[in-house]
C-alpha cells in the first residue's frame, strides 16, 4: 500500500525570535535595539506576519496527508522523500537553500510577506495553499536550471542561483582553469574567486558581476541550459593570465578549475558552512547539472 503525500513545510526562524533568544526576553531585546535606534515592534509585527502565513500554510495541508517541518538551519540534515511535496514558506533565497538537496520533488513556494521580497521563487500567497496542495500532482511546474560543481574525490555540490570558488576568507584564490572543449589551453591565475550562475541567478550576485563587465554576454533564462561564469579581480602578473575571464557553459560543457592553493571552497547560494573544501592539486568541473528545481508556476 502505497503511503499518502507528506506536505514538509520548509520555514526560517524570524529576526524576532533570534532576538529573543539572543537576549532573553522581549524587553531586553527592546532595550538592545533601542541602543541602536531601533524599534523591536517593527520586527514584532514582521514576526507575526509570518506566524500567521505559517498557521495559514498548515491549516491548508489535507487532513489524510502526513506533515513534517524543517528549519532552515536543518534542511542540510533532513531526508527528503520521493513522494514529499516541498513547501516553502519565506523569502525568495529560502527556496534557494532548499533546492540542492532535493531530487524532483515539486516545490511550492509561500511569500510570508508580500511586498518586501521580489516574489521570484516564492510566488504564491498563504491563502492559495490549499489550492496548490490539492493540485500537487497535476499542477504546471517550470524546470529549473541549476548548477554543479564535481570534485576529483567525489564531493559534489549543487545550487540554484550560483557557485563560488575561491578563498575561504580574502585572500587571493591561486588556480589553474580551462574549458574542456578548449584544446586543453589552461591559464594560471590569482583572482578573488569565480562566480558560475544560472538563469536564476541572473536576478542577484550574477547580474551584479554580469552589469561590471558591461553586459557583453546574454544572460540565460531561468530554464535555459546555459550558465554564465566570471573570474573575479584577476590579476596579471608574469606567472598569472587574464584572458580567460568570462564565458558562458552550454549543455555538457564543462569549466575545470585546478587548485594551486593551500586550500579552496566551492559554496552554493550564500551557505558557506555547506562547502566544499579543496586542497593544492584537486580538480573540479562545473557546469550544468542534470537536476533540475521543480517550482510551482
Amino acid at each position: 500500500m502505497s503511503l499518502a503525500p507528506r506536505a514538509v513545510l520548509v520555514h526560517r526562524t524570524t529576526e524576532y525570535e533570534e532576538l529573543v533568544a539572543r537576549h532573553g526576553t522581549h524587553g531586553q531585546a527592546a532595550y538592545f535595539l533601542r541602543s541602536r535606534g531601533r524599534d523591536i515592534e517593527e520586527i514584532a509585527a514582521r514576526h507575526r506576519r509570518t506566524r500567521r502565513a505559517l498557521a495559514e500554510v498548515v491549516a491548508a495541508i489535507p487532513l489524510t496527508w502526513r506533515q513534517a517541518r524543517v528549519e532552515r538551519a536543518d534542511v542540510d540534515r533532513f531526508l527528503f522523500a520521493p513522494q514529499d511535496v516541498v513547501v516553502v514558506v519565506g523569502q525568495d533565497g529560502l527556496v534557494a537553500n532548499v533546492a540542492k538537496y532535493l531530487s524532483g520533488q515539486p516545490v511550492i513556494g509561500i511569500d510570508a510577506e508580500p511586498g518586501r521580497n521580489p516574489g521570484v521563487l516564492v510566488r504564491h500567497r498563504p491563502a492559495d495553499a490549499a489550492r496548490l496542495l490539492a493540485s500537487a500532482g497535476t499542477t504546471a511546474v517550470d524546470e529549473l536550471t541549476m548548477v554543479e560543481a564535481v570534485a576529483d574525490d567525489t564531493q559534489r555540490l549543487v545550487a540554484l542561483n550560483e557557485i563560488y570558488l575561491g578563498a575561504a576568507g580574502h585572500q587571493t584564490a591561486r588556480y589553474r582553469l580551462g574549458l574542456e572543449d578548449d584544446g586543453g589551453v589552461v591559464e594560471a591565475q590569482a583572482s578573488s574567486g569565480v562566480l558560475i550562475g544560472t538563469g536564476t541567478g541572473a536576478t542577484g550576485w550574477l547580474r551584479s558581476v554580469w552589469q561590471d563587465r558591461g553586459g557583453r554576454l546574454r544572460l540565460p533564462s531561468p530554464a535555459e541550459e546555459r550558465l554564465l561564469w566570471f573570474v573575479r579581480e584577476a590579476w596579471p602578473s608574469p606567472a598569472t593570465g587574464t584572458s580567460l575571464v568570462a564565458g558562458e557553459l552550454a549543455g555538457p560543457a564543462r569549466l575545470t578549475l585546478t587548485v594551486e592553493s593551500e586550500r579552496l571552497v566551492a559554496f552554493g547560494d550564500g551557505m558557506e558552512t555547506d562547502a566544499l573544501e579543496l586542497t593544492w592539486g584537486q580538480s573540479v568541473r562545473i557546469g550544468v547539472c542534470r537536476e533540475r528545481l521543480r517550482l510551482a508556476g
